[in-house]
């Protein structure tokens, strides 16, 4: 692919990135609103969240495997109108039960955007700065993290939840569009593409995984971290109106935390490059355990001082695991693959805000959050897993 193609496919992916992520975590501003109007216990609360990322979830690894056939474009373009209907429709909500049922059809139409926007990201940089591209990619969702968020917390103050989430999907809508068009008129994701091609020859048979301990690995650190990322931005309202905050101040301590994680993705990928995967993983698993369980004994205004630090390392890692992903699996497989290891990571994400909100119904936030923390750092050892892998230690016969 020609340098002009493969930086129009970049900024592509990147503003359906933009989009949903930008749909994912504004849920996180919304749910305090939504624990307060329908009196939400902390576990139905954990359940919304999970609604979402189920959906998400359960619809990766369809999604890699029609687009072998299909083409990313198309499927690309009807989820992401799939995700944005959603949120149009979520301003009707009435109760727990619609909010539950529109929440998961959002993120099953959500569920097509990182395996097939990462693998379109993959193929236009097959030759050239791959993680760098994918760390660019990463970037631009945590800049629909910063913004959205803080947005719609600013517009819920002004005109209420329900016309707010409406306005974010009709914007979505309009992103649609413009997604499919530019992608069409650069040629790329099209239906029967090279990776089907490729497939009829045989040398990417199952999922196309190189070496099966390095994904193994790969996968439970990201599983970790997923779970543990989703399960703090869940509870971190809870914790600041604890200490003080109004939901509009909560809506920008996450735009402060998805701050320092666009700025974590973005260098974190880069850094890899530079200092080596283990090193960098080590480096932001640190940060991030070690800034949750800080927190916890903060004062308000340091605490929203600590957040775009903590940011950095919250979100920095994953840029680094969809890296190396492409360096475990063979090129014709890598919507599949990248569609398995997104769904072991936010399928451990979907879980994990309603069993942290069991222990919260049970202890209080604060004894969850110092469990959350802890287990952060348990990816410390795993990434030492990673060594014979990266160094080029790769099985002869694909999975």
């Amino acid at each position: 692919m020609d340098a002009r193609r493969a930086r129009g496919t970049l900024l592509t992916t990147c503003a359906t990135h933009f989009l949903h992520d930008g749909f994912s975590e504004l849920v996180y501003v919304l749910l305090p609103v939504w624990a307060a109007e329908f009196r939400l216990t902390f576990v139905q609360v954990g359940l919304l969240r999970s609604a979402y990322s189920s959906g998400m979830a359960s619809f990766q690894i369809p999604a890699g495997i029609l687009a072998e056939g299909w083409g990313e474009r198309g499927l690309l373009a009807a989820g992401t109108a799939v995700t944005a209907l959603g949120f149009v429709v979520l301003g009707l909500a009435g109760g727990f039960a619609s909010l539950l049922l529109l929440l998961l059809l959002a993120g099953l139409g959500s569920g097509v955007q990182h395996p097939l926007s990462s693998s379109l990201v993959s193929k236009a940089y097959e030759t050239g700065p791959r993680r760098v591209a994918l760390g660019t990619f990463n970037f631009s969702g945590d800049l629909g993290k910063v913004t959205v968020p803080a947005a719609v917390a600013l517009a819920t103050a002004v005109i209420g939840w329900r016309w707010a989430a409406a306005g974010y999907g009709m914007l979505g809508l309009l992103g649609t569009l413009g997604i499919f068009l530019v992608l069409r008129r650069l040629a790329t994701g099209a239906m029967g593409g090279e990776g089907l091609a490729q497939d009829s020859r045989g040398p990417g048979r199952g999922w196309g995984i190189r070496d099966r301990k390095g994904f193994q690995a790969l996968s439970a650190i990201g599983i970790i971290d997923n779970s543990t990322r989703t399960a703090f931005l869940t509870f971190l309202p809870f914790l600041l109106i604890a200490k003080g905050s109004t939901v509009q101040a909560v809506g920008l301590a996450l735009a402060l935390v998805f701050a320092g994680g666009a700025v974590g993705k973005f260098v974190c990928g880069a850094l890899a490059e530079r200092v080596g995967v283990i090193r960098t993983v080590v480096l932001t698993e640190l940060v991030t355990g070690g800034g949750i369980l800080a927190l916890l004994a903060l004062p308000l205004a340091p605490a929203l001082v600590l957040l775009p630090i903590l940011g950095v390392g919250l979100n920095g890692t994953s840029s680094v695991l969809y890296g190396t992903v492409a360096d475990l699996v063979t090129p014709e497989r890598r919507s599949r693959a990248y569609g398995l290891f997104y769904t072991l990571g936010i399928g451990s994400g979907a879980v994990a805000p309603s069993v942290y909100g069991l222990v919260s119904d049970w202890a209080g936030v604060p004894v969850t959050l110092t469990i959350v923390g802890l287990a952060v750092l348990t990816t410390i050892p795993l990434s030492q897993l990673l060594r014979a892998p990266i160094a080029g230690e790769v099985t002869t016969h694909p999975l």
